[in-house]
């Protein structure tokens, strides 16, 4: 059941031709419509039972079912058919390009590289003849890089007895925890009035980067200053910033959006909390202080449970395939792996090594594609045995 170079270069290529950028990011991004077709087709020659299944519309996952011989318990491979947009290199982001050891396109690494792996595992799987007592599931999902709609209507619908979700990191890697998150605005709320009359405005620019200013040091003194022995640092960093009206007028409006992470056994509200104390440092020294939280997004830590017997059979086709035991651990990152495993579906997290994910000349690691597709056709025959 060995799988080539040239079949891993051959599918992630076509894939990558293939524009997908979620409408969630850009307004223009074509959605997962055409890249569903697709896989499809691609899939039409195999034994896989293939549906494509409307999320939202343009939106769809495209399942496909490797029947086993016993109604036995079912794997997912769960990869995500999305991408961010490509504004920094239209030219090239559509046109993959071998380099030396590197796929370079958009989605090469995050994550066209984990549906090739999973497509690849079902055929190879398929064509060897083996038989499976239990079914594989390959879900190639939609939106994952918005709202995860995708993994979310996936793991509502039952039947998954368990998962992996593919997501671009270090091949020798094995993750069980991953960070949570939210997105937040941050408003401060000042007082219109004229340029020349400081008396009656509250500037609502100046109370926010007070807020800014706080934010910063929260971030340098807590979470640089205390990592998470597995995931590292909670992630934190400023994203949007809007306010004001014109040069000539105090502005009474400003907004920041940012993005918070949360670390396994905390929650946003935790976050919140230290918003909320942030807001009234400022206020004792800012007059007319006035402050609103408002969560856009929220998403929980990862933890894996019920993971044991999938682990087990990971660790030894990693060490099979590469030679060595893998790293067991976690990410400050969030994947949707946090999705499957709080639907009670015992999860793990794994991919291929890339770069310059959401970036121009973004990479996938050929060679290491590769040896993650050895390795999901390892643990799906194995577990599925």
């Amino acid at each position: 059941m060995l799988v080539t170079t040239k079949q891993v270069t051959d599918l992630l290529a076509a894939l990558i031709r293939i524009e997908s950028v979620t409408p969630v990011l850009v307004q223009t991004g074509s959605g997962e419509q055409s890249i569903a077709r697709f896989i499809a087709d691609w899939l039409a020659d195999t034994s896989a039972e293939v549906e494509i299944v409307p999320v939202q519309p343009g939106r769809p996952n495209v399942i496909a079912r490797l029947r086993g011989t016993e109604g036995h318990r079912t794997l997912c491979l769960n990869a995500h058919t999305d991408t961010v947009g490509y504004e920094g290199w239209p030219a090239e982001a559509l046109v993959p390009k071998i380099s030396g050891n590197r796929m370079i396109g958009l989605g090469a690494s995050d994550d066209k590289s984990g549906c090739t792996a999973a497509l690849l595992a079902l055929r190879s799987i398929d064509a060897s003849g083996v038989r499976l007592r239990g079914d594989l599931l390959v879900a190639l999902v939609a939106d994952a890089e918005g709202a995860s709609i995708g993994s979310e209507h996936l793991a509502s619908q039952g039947g998954i007895d368990a998962a992996i979700v593919i997501e671009p990191q270090p091949t020798g890697q094995l993750v069980v925890e991953h960070q949570g998150f939210g997105w937040i605005d941050v408003i401060t709320r000042g007082v219109a009035a004229h340029g020349s009359a400081p008396e009656a405005g509250v500037d609502a620019i100046v109370h926010l980067a007070e807020v800014i200013t706080r934010l910063h040091q929260l971030d340098r003194t807590k979470f640089q200053a205390n990592p998470s022995l597995l995931n590292g640092r909670a992630v934190f960093h400023t994203a949007t910033i809007s306010g004001g009206t014109h040069y000539a007028t105090y502005p009474d409006y400003a907004r920041l959006g940012i993005e918070i992470g949360t670390q396994p056994g905390e929650h946003l509200s935790d976050r919140i909390a230290e918003i909320e104390a942030i807001f009234a440092e400022v206020a004792k020294t800012e007059p007319g202080f006035n402050g609103e939280i408002v969560v856009r997004l929220e998403r929980e830590p990862f933890v894996a449970r019920g993971h044991e017997a999938l682990q087990e059979v990971a660790v030894r086709a990693m060490t099979e395939v590469l030679g060595k035991p893998p790293k067991v651990t976690g990410m400050n990152a969030w994947r949707s792996a946090a999705l499957m495993q709080a639907a009670d579906i015992p999860t793990l997290l794994m991919g291929s090594a890339g770069g310059n994910a959401h970036t121009a000349a973004e990479w996938a690691s050929i060679s290491d594609l590769v040896s993650l597709t050895q390795i999901l056709t390892r643990i799906a025959t194995d577990f599925l045995a």
